[in-house]
C-alpha cells in the first residue's frame, strides 16, 4: 500500500532531533508523499523550543517543494486532566494539527487510572486531533476506554513507527489497540515520529501491525491526502485549502 502522508515529524527545533524543516520536505518529497505534518514538541520537553516558535509558524508557506505543509506541535499531557503544555490561544488561532502524547520526562507516569484519565481529558480538549504513542508501556491505560472515548470525541489514534524501537514492549499494547480501533470504527494514522530525515515516511512497521488486524483502509488516514484534509477543516481548521 502506497501512503501520501506523515504528520508526525521533529526537527531540530525539538532539541533531541537532528535535520532542518527543510531537509525533512526535501526527504518527504523523494519518498513522493503529498503532506507533511511538521509536530516538533512543546515546550515542556527538554531542550524543546519556546512558545513563541509555536506563535511565529504562520511564516512557513502552505505548500513548500509541492508538498503540504501541516503546522503543528505534538504537545505534551503534562498533569492527570490531560492539559497541555500550549496556551489555548495558540492551539485555536495558529496550529493545524496538535498531536496530545504523555512522555516521561514530562510528567511521572501515574497508575493505569491516571494516566487513562490523561488521556481522556485531552480526548476533551477541541483542539486536540491526534493521541500520539497510547501504546507506550510506560503508560499503561485502560486502552478500551480511550479508544472508546476516540471514538466519541472523533480523534484520531497513532500507531507509531518508532515506539517498535524506542518503547520495547509496545508491540501487544499497539496491537490490541488497534483491535479496538477496527472493532470501534476509530480512525487510525500511521506516524514516523522521525528525529532524522530519513526516517520521513517510514511506517513499514505501523502498516505490517495494522495489517495483522486485517484494518480496514477507510479507517487509515495516511492512504489519501484528503482524509486528513476533510478531517481537520470539519474542525474549522485549514481555512486556507
Amino acid at each position: 500500500m502506497k501512503w501520501v502522508l506523515d504528520t508526525h515529524t521533529h526537527t531540530y527545533v525539538s532539541g533531541h532531533a537532528y535535520s532542518t524543516l527543510m531537509e525533512n520536505i526535501q526527504y518527504a518529497k523523494k519518498q513522493g508523499l503529498e503532506i507533511l505534518g511538521v509536530t516538533d514538541h512543546g515546550p515542556k520537553m527538554p531542550g524543546g523550543p519556546n512558545i513563541f516558535y509555536f506563535g511565529n509558524l504562520k511564516v512557513i508557506p502552505r505548500e513548500v517543494e509541492g508538498i503540504t505543509i501541516l503546522k503543528g506541535c505534538e504537545a505534551n499531557i503534562i498533569d492527570f486532566n490531560g492539559n497541555l503544555d500550549i496556551p489555548l490561544i495558540i492551539q485555536e488561532n495558529r496550529l493545524d494539527i496538535i498531536i496530545a502524547s504523555l512522555h516521561d520526562v514530562c510528567i511521572t507516569p501515574g497508575t493505569l487510572e491516571e494516566n487513562t484519565n490523561a488521556l481522556l481529558g485531552a480526548m476533551d480538549n477541541k483542539f486536540v486531533d491526534i493521541i500520539g504513542h497510547p501504546g507506550n508501556p510506560s503508560f499503561p491505560i485502560d486502552e478500551e476506554l480511550v479508544v472508546r472515548k476516540a471514538k466519541e470525541m472523533d480523534k484520531i489514534i497513532e500507531i507509531n513507527n518508532s515506539s517498535f524501537r524506542s518503547r520495547p514492549g509496545c508491540e501487544e499494547n499497539c496491537l490490541n489497540i488497534a483491535r479496538l480501533c477496527k472493532k470501534y470504527n476509530v480512525r487510525v494514522i500511521m506516524g514516523s515520529d522521525s528525529h532524522f530525515c530519513t526516517e520521513i515516511g517510514v511506517l513499514d512497521k505501523a502498516y505490517s501491525l495494522l495489517q495483522k488486524v486485517d484494518m480496514p483502509d477507510e479507517l487509515i488516514m495516511n492512504t489519501h491526502k484528503y482524509k486528513i484534509i476533510e478531517y481537520l477543516k470539519g474542525k474549522g481548521k485549514l481555512k486556507d485549502i
